[in-house]
């Protein structure tokens, strides 16, 4: 995989370099409530742009349905681009239309654009190969280089992700050559005690991570909502909590597994639970009440971990000299909810190893919850693209880029 490094050796002056970036960030109608992922690419933007390329970043923000909707627009990024990298950032109005046309042809070496949301074109996303390759052939027109610096999306086959990379000469940026080094001392060359803390809603987001884990990992710290069907597995009482009920059977073959591997497989001992959900608009104060893990009532939901598993993962976590964490242990948008997250997330800081936070809703917490992020040895841009690597899966972003 050749770097950026490597294009800046070669010189890049007057070149239009096209960055696929991932600017998906959080918005609260035009207000971006978490800037992380535009940080993230500046140090590559920034140095193509003082190289004198003619910089065209890309990317894609939400979900729209392959049409443009406001809603999803990449302006309030590409502002933000331009304050972060403390010049004017050019902003196109379409993808591969007149205004990106316009907006690139307009550029000076040095100065940078970004083209508007690259999924308000059906081709970015389409599983028709002749479909995305058509859209792939017109970003290409845009450009002379690709670099690829969207780690967040290197997980999908997408025209500017998986098929655009074949149509220039491509490089990675600085991010995802930072990312794919991290992921590396996680699978190839881990220092132990090797201690994955997992959370989230779902333990189905998570299983093939577990089945790789334990073989690799000296200890998995369950949180979140999956904790809970791994302690109905268990034979306990879950209350209403979240459930997979369908992955009781695969879970009870984990846990067995994970026994006659080695793995230390730790749950919660005890929880927070309430009979209603909490309202995370007004954070009106929850009032939950703490039982043991094996004692939830039948008509309580948990919601965190409580004070006993918070100091228990603590401990797990002290002597760690590699950590992986991705998923919340909780609710921790809510106060009442927050404290088993922020407890794991202090751990991480605490602790002597190389901690790496997963992305994601983990990501989320530590900026919302207060914490300095360089506490941390590696904060992810991608969860799901960090997880599918640690389950083993080829990702077409970074595929399109070794070739």
């Amino acid at each position: 995989m050749k770097t950026i490094d490597e294009l800046l050796s070669e010189g890049v002056t007057g070149k239009r370099v096209f960055v696929r970036a991932d600017l998906n960030v959080p918005l609260d109608g035009t207000t971006i409530t978490d800037d992380g992922r535009i940080r993230a690419v500046v140090p590559t933007v920034k140095a193509l742009a003082d190289a004198g390329a003619r910089v065209i970043v890309a990317s894609h923000l939400g979900r729209p349905k392959g049409a443009p909707d406001p809603a999803f627009s990449l302006a309030p990024a590409a502002a933000r681009l331009g304050e972060l990298l403390g010049t004017d950032v050019a902003f196109a109005e379409d993808t591969v239309g007149t205004s990106a046309e316009a907006t690139v042809s307009g550029l000076s070496d040095g100065r940078v654009a970004v083209i508007e949301n690259l999924r308000f074109n059906a081709g970015e996303t389409s599983k028709d190969e002749s479909e995305r390759a058509a859209f792939a052939d017109r970003l290409a027109g845009l450009a002379d280089v690709y670099v690829g610096d969207g780690f967040g999306a290197v997980h999908r086959k997408h025209a500017s992700v998986f098929d655009l990379p074949k149509r220039l000469p491509h490089y990675a940026g600085y991010l995802i050559a930072t990312e794919v080094g991290v992921l590396k001392k996680l699978t190839d060359d881990v220092q132990r005690p090797y201690v994955v803390a997992l959370g989230g809603a779902k333990v189905s987001d998570k299983l093939a991570v577990i089945d790789q884990l334990l073989g690799k990992a000296d200890r998995l710290l369950i949180g979140g909502g999956m904790a809970y069907t791994f302690l109905k597995a268990k034979g306990h009482e879950v209350g209403i909590s979240l459930l997979q009920e369908d992955q009781i059977p695969a879970v009870k073959e984990y846990i067995e597994r994970a026994e006659k591997n080695g793995v230390e497989l730790v749950l919660p001992v005890d929880v927070l639970v309430s009979s209603e959900f909490p309202d995370l608009k007004t954070k009106a104060p929850a009032n939950p009440t703490t039982v043991a893990a094996d004692t939830i009532p039948a008509d309580q939901e948990g919601l965190d971990i409580g004070p006993e598993t918070r100091k228990l993962y603590a401990s797990k976590l002290a002597d760690a000299a590699t950590v992986f964490w991705n998923g919340p242990m909780g609710v921790f948008e809510h106060p009442d909810y927050a404290e088993g997250t922020k407890a794991v997330a202090q751990a991480l800081v605490d602790a002597p190893g190389f901690t790496v936070v997963g992305g994601g809703d983990s990501a989320a917490a530590v900026r919302t919850l207060g914490f300095d992020e360089n506490a941390f040895g590696h904060i992810s841009t991608g969860g799901g693209a960090s997880l599918e690597y640690l389950e083993g899966k080829t990702l077409p972003g970074l595929a399109a880029l070794e070739d």
